[in-house]
């Protein structure tokens, strides 16, 4: 009669040894891919802000959005910046209270469905353009039209 055989214990270790090498090769590739991903996002939301910007800029007397229009000289506000883009206005970039929809004087927008998440911190808020911390989710300078991805980390240079 023969004795059954199994694996033993140096064959077992030698396996999950493998394992753990391949696992430790391969899940910082996912890591990566992750922050790629994210990266990418950013790029594409940066893109985009910053055409509706200048779409704005041309159907509004170059005067980007985040200023007031009083006697064709534009005075940055930065709190009206989400209402410009999200809702219509007129010439004079007055805000058509919650309005998405073009009547009258307000012909122009919107330009956003809404302010996209800044995707490395969540946040879909708009800071002053000095502010470029994890605080608000965009950096933006009513007086250039300049935005950038609001964060500490290297891709708030884009």
């Amino acid at each position: 009669m023969q004795a059954k055989r199994g694996f033993t214990l140096v064959e077992i270790l030698i396996v999950v040894v493998i394992l753990g090498i391949l696992a430790a090769i391969v899940i910082p590739q996912f890591t990566q891919a992750s922050t790629e991903a994210k990266t990418n996002s950013l790029c594409a939301d940066l893109q985009t802000l910053r055409s509706q910007i200048e779409l704005y800029k041309v159907q509004h007397n170059d005067i980007g959005p985040g200023n007031t229009i009083a006697g064709g000289v534009g005075t940055a506000s930065l709190a009206d910046f989400e209402g410009q883009m999200v809702y219509t206005t007129d010439i004079d970039a007055n805000i058509n209270g919650t309005s998405k929809v073009r009547t009258g004087v307000f012909q122009f927008g919107p330009y956003l469905e809404r302010v996209p998440e800044n995707p490395f911190n969540n946040l879909n808020t708009i800071g002053a353009a000095g502010t470029v911390d994890s605080s608000v989710g965009w950096g933006y300078d009513p007086a250039t039209g300049e935005i950038r991805a609001a964060d500490t980390a290297a891709h708030s240079l884009l």
